[in-house]
């Protein structure tokens, strides 16, 4: 192998991700003793990120019903067909430390963020219920509302990107879409309209920021870097780079700024609504 050919390889093998995290689990052993077995069990015993988020995934969800070996070992079948999980992890881990200032770590969302961890079992549920298992799928849904109170349907999409703080209350619909880059507080609910079993969820743009509490409810679009105020209820769609707020919600504004989502700003003015 060439010089140029050996260091292309090398190249390939940095997940600065991957680095950071293990290095966060080296300061909790050494600052915090009692934690040490969990530091080591769920990162340092491990050489990939994506083995070591299975094993921290499997550990929260482990039950009598499916234990955390069962879950583990299907997590890892489903990784083999779908290794964009590993990739969009790590990018929502990255958004999650740019957006969250109580993020001050790599390795805090991985171990302790259930926001995060609901996001990530999601998405091995989402790729098991596109494979046909629809049954495991159902189940992770199950679970995750058990463990971390995060509802999402695993028919529904979600792209990479996506900070979901707290998650406590975080519903989502069969037929919702969520784009890329977006930020999603505490209690946000994407729910559907009547009993029909078709398209009757709402699509969410990229660069979306909706603030704690607030309900979009339909087959509606929440356009591109929008802004959703808290305790909004969204009824219509949303145009492109607005900020809407209120029961029910109305257009009080331009978003304040190119992407919402990175700017984490909830703040609406009263007299915005009252305009």
């Amino acid at each position: 192998m060439s010089i140029s050919a050996k260091k292309s390889a090398q190249i390939k093998t940095v997940d600065p991700v991957w680095e950071a995290v293990m290095a966060g689990a080296r300061q909790i052993v050494a600052a915090e003793p009692s934690l040490a077995n969990m530091a080591i069990s769920s990162i340092l015993n491990h050489d990939t990120f994506e083995q070591a988020l299975a094993h921290r995934l499997a550990a929260r969800l482990d039950h009598d019903d499916v234990s955390a070996d069962l879950i583990r070992q299907a997590f890892a079948e489903t990784l083999i067909d779908a290794p964009e999980i590993g990739e969009n992890a790590r990018v929502d881990l990255a958004a999650t430390l740019e957006r969250d200032p109580a993020c001050h770590r790599a390795i805090e969302p991985l171990l302790f963020f259930k926001g995060y961890q609901a996001i990530q079992t999601h998405r091995f549920a989402h790729a098991m219920f596109k494979a046909g298992r629809r049954d495991f799928a159902l189940y992770l849904q199950s679970r995750s509302s058990q463990v971390f109170q995060v509802d999402i349907n695993p028919a529904a999409p979600i792209g990479k990107g996506i900070m979901l703080d707290h998650g406590t209350g975080f519903v989502v619909g069969e037929t919702a879409v969520i784009g890329d880059n977006v930020s999603l507080m505490q209690n946000v609910t994407l729910g559907g309209t009547g009993k029909s079993d078709q398209d009757r969820h709402p699509k969410i743009g990229n660069g979306v920021l909706i603030g704690a509490g607030a309900k979009v409810l339909g087959n509606i679009k929440v356009g591109d870097c929008s802004r959703v105020g808290a305790g909004s209820v969204v009824l219509k769609e949303v145009p492109p780079r607005v900020t809407v707020a209120g029961v029910p919600a109305k257009v009080i504004g331009e978003a304040g700024c190119a992407q919402p989502a990175l700017v984490m700003d909830q703040m609406v003015l009263v007299h915005d609504l009252n305009a």
